[in-house]
């Protein structure tokens, strides 16, 4: 609108207000985990929220109209529940909230049938639950029966064999609130079924076969003898049990089977087997060269004949009450043996012939011999009636290395230094091995020695550490190979020496061990690398006051080189690759001792020590210039260091060069000038011993004027002009 309130413009929205607040009607719960609420719907509502609360329990839950129901509930629990409806404006205040509490879960029923007409329901406490109800219904029926109890077990009496019965359980609360239900089925034990006859059936084997009448409910059935045999059966009505005892009086019992356990055994029914062909159990035991055959008693025989023939044709026999026969035997021989029972009624209509072999004899010339370090070679000739033969040694636990047909063995693997004792046991199928034959004693080579440690112990003699896994009287022998030259060492302990190995050489040692069976594997090598090579000479030459130049020549085997000049003043050190090296921190008049170490690329060091190196005597400072009233030039220095050297002036000018000497102790040198008004440059130095200047003192410049001139005198250092006053 304008000043004139005039309407210049105008503008409408719609908004949507969340709609009215519904309330709850009822609220039930028919599960443990879930309550189901009824409320009232209201207008422009697109939905409702049913909220859940208990302790610090809270859940929402959309649902679409009403009735809802909330899930995942904790069962015998009471909630508040309330309702919101909602639109596209949001959501209705919570309406009035109403308590309800869910059920109780269902029991967790067990089931078992101890008997073919009762069932056994038992099942752990229900939380919060005051009475149980059971209901039972028969499978295919409409009868039910419903039994209540406080108790945790209900048997169920009078039901029928073999048939399937449901049991729905229900709890209740204290309330009088039922909760959940569960249903589980069983079925009754079956029936006893009876057994109609029993007949023997012929055959290779003898045997009976047992009928019966089926009964309800029976997955199978079982048939049990007196004499703790069996049968089965789960699509017919019968079974056999075979083989079955000749001249025997026994009983049968018939068990039917379902998934509720057995039911009781049917009446026994009486069988009789027929009577029994005589027969024999022969079995032979051989000891030195006396065979004895025994055989099992028959009952009703009076008297037993043995027939006992050899493989090359030699036939024997004995007619005896006993159960035994005695006759010669030899080893590596099979023999054929019958034996006939007789009585009034003459002997059995057949008998049944028995192989018999005699162990093999124990093998002849048989030889040991180590053919490597490890493995015996063990070699026989063949005997009779060994089929195979197995050689074995005592210390391996009589494992077998060998199971072949051949007269020879090789016995691998063994462990080095070791006597074996070997057997060669001679084997047939029928009859075994025999046992009793004698072992051979034979080593094998010695251990290998292992390197535990080289140390050097001079500059050419290393030290070698090895094992000694051998007995006693073994030799060791150390060798040390190189590229130029081959170096040993022998001992029967622990250790040797390697004398004269050269600097700067790399060996590979290895170690055997040598007994008088024979020598052992070499050893596992170690490398051995000699420390490398001192240099030949090392060189010091001072550069200045403070810095040396050092130059040594080459050390066979090095690669880099630390070099240090010590002094009680302090010391100068550089680890360099090549064969010199620029050092500072110098002090002048000291004394020093030169070290060198020469590193290997492997690490490897030698120490190497040389003539001592002293420093240059200090060059002076404080240099001064002054003019004398007799028209001289007096140079002035401070000393360093001992008052041991003369000192030597020079001064060089445009028109003149003048050198003066001062003795040791002399701080002062006096020039007499010849041309005044000169410019000078001054170098101050003392004398070595050996009389030669030192060549690295700092030389000074100074301007001289003339006695009466303005000018003054003066010095440029790095070219800065400085006056003095004249003394």
């Amino acid at each position: 609108m304008d000043n004139a309130l005039n309407v210049l413009s105008s503008a409408r929205t719609e908004e949507t207000t969340a709609p009215e607040v519904p309330s709850i009607v009822t609220a039930y719960s028919k599960h443990s985990d879930s309550v189901t609420v009824e409320f009232t719907e209201v207008s422009g509502a697109t939905s409702y929220i049913l909220r859940a609360e208990s302790g610090d329990f809270f859940s929402e839950s959309p649902v679409s109209s009403s009735p809802g129901t909330v899930v995942d509930l904790q069962p015998n629990t009471q909630y508040k529940l309330s309702v919101m409806s909602v639109n596209s404006g949001g959501r209705s205040q919570p309406s009035y909230p109403v308590m309800a509490k869910t059920v109780v879960i269902a029991p967790k029923l067990n089931t078992t049938s101890p008997s073919n007409e009762t069932i056994l329901v038992t099942w752990p406490p229900v939380e919060h639950a005051v009475l149980y109800t059971l209901c039972i219904i028969r499978e295919n029926s409409s009868s039910r029966l419903k039994v209540n109890t406080t108790d945790t077990m209900v048997t169920f009496n009078d039901l029928e064999a073999g048939t399937t019965y449901c049991i729905k359980g229900t709890a209740w609360d204290s309330d009088g609130r039922t909760g959940d239900d569960l249903t589980v089925c069983q079925i009754t034990r079956p029936p006893s079924p009876d057994v109609t006859h029993v007949t023997v059936t012929s055959g290779r084997s003898l045997g009976i076969a047992v009928y019966w009448v089926p009964v309800q409910g029976a997955e199978n059935y079982i048939a049990y003898t007196s004499n703790d045999q069996n049968c089965s059966s789960t699509a017919n009505s019968y079974c056999y049990i075979i083989p079955i005892e000749c001249g025997q009086n026994h009983s049968v019992t018939v068990t039917a089977y379902n998934s509720a356990g057995p039911s009781s055994p049917s009446q026994p029914a009486e069988y009789i087997t027929c009577g029994c062909i005589i027969r024999s159990h022969s079995q032979i035991q051989h000891m030195s060269g006396n065979c004895s055959l025994m055989w099992d008693d028959v009952p009703l025989v009076e008297y037993y004949m043995a027939f006992v023939k050899r493989d090359d044709g030699t036939e024997m026999s004995c007619n005896t009450t006993e159960t035994t026969c005695q006759f010669f035997c030899m080893c590596g021989y099979t023999y054929l043996t019958t034996v006939f029972p007789y009585n009034q009624a003459g002997s059995s209509p057949y008998a049944h012939v028995h192989n018999y072999t005699t162990i093999p004899c124990c093998p002849q010339g048989v030889t040991v011999q180590l053919v490597s370090t490890e493995t015996l070679e063990i070699m026989w000739s063949p005997v009779k009636g060994a089929e195979l033969y197995e050689t074995t040694a005592k210390q391996t636990n009589n494992v077998i290395h060998c199971n072949d047909t051949a007269p020879v063995c090789a016995l691998s693997d063994l462990r080095c230094n070791t006597a074996y004792s070997v057997t060669v046991t001679p084997c047939s199928e029928l009859r075994g091995c025999n046992r009793t034959c004698t072992p051979h004693r034979h080593e094998t080579a010695p251990c290998s020695p292992e390197i535990l440690n080289m140390t050097q112990t001079s500059n050419s003699t290393y030290k070698v550490l090895i094992t000694t896994p051998n007995t006693g009287n073994t030799n060791y022998t150390v060798t040390a190979i190189g590229r130029y030259n081959t170096h040993t060492c022998k001992t029967r302990n622990g250790s040797c020496e390697l004398m004269q190995l050269p600097c700067g050489s790399v060996y590979e040692v290895t170690a055997v061990a040598t007994t008088a069976v024979g020598r052992s594997l070499p050893g596992f090598s170690k490398p051995l690398e000699t420390g490398p090579c001192c240099p030949m000479y090392v060189n010091v030459t001072q550069v200045t006051q403070a810095m040396t130049n050092v130059t040594w020549s080459p050390g066979s085997g090095a690669r880099s080189y630390i070099t240090a000049l010590t002094s009680s003043r302090g010391h100068a050190k550089c680890h360099t690759l090549d064969t010199h090296c620029l050092m500072g921190c110098i002090t002048c008049s000291t004394n020093y001792s030169v070290h060198l170490e020469a590193i290997s690329s492997t690490g490897h060091k030698s120490e190497c020590k040389y003539h001592g190196f002293s420093s240059s005597p200090c060059c002076p400072t404080g240099v001064k210039l002054y003019r004398r009233d007799n028209n001289s030039l007096r140079v002035y220095w401070r000393s360093l260091g001992l008052q041991i050297n003369n000192h030597m002036v020079e001064l060089y000018g445009t028109g003149a060069n003048y050198t003066c000497i001062a003795a040791a102790g002399s701080t002062y040198c006096d020039i007499q000038e010849e041309t005044c008004g000169d410019v000078y440059t001054v170098v101050a130095a003392p004398v070595r011993q050996n009389g030669i200047k030192v060549n690295f003192c700092q030389p000074r410049t100074y301007s001289v004027p003339c006695p009466g001139s303005n000018a003054g005198m003066g010095k440029y250092p790095l070219k800065c002009k400085l006056h003095f006053v004249l003394q």
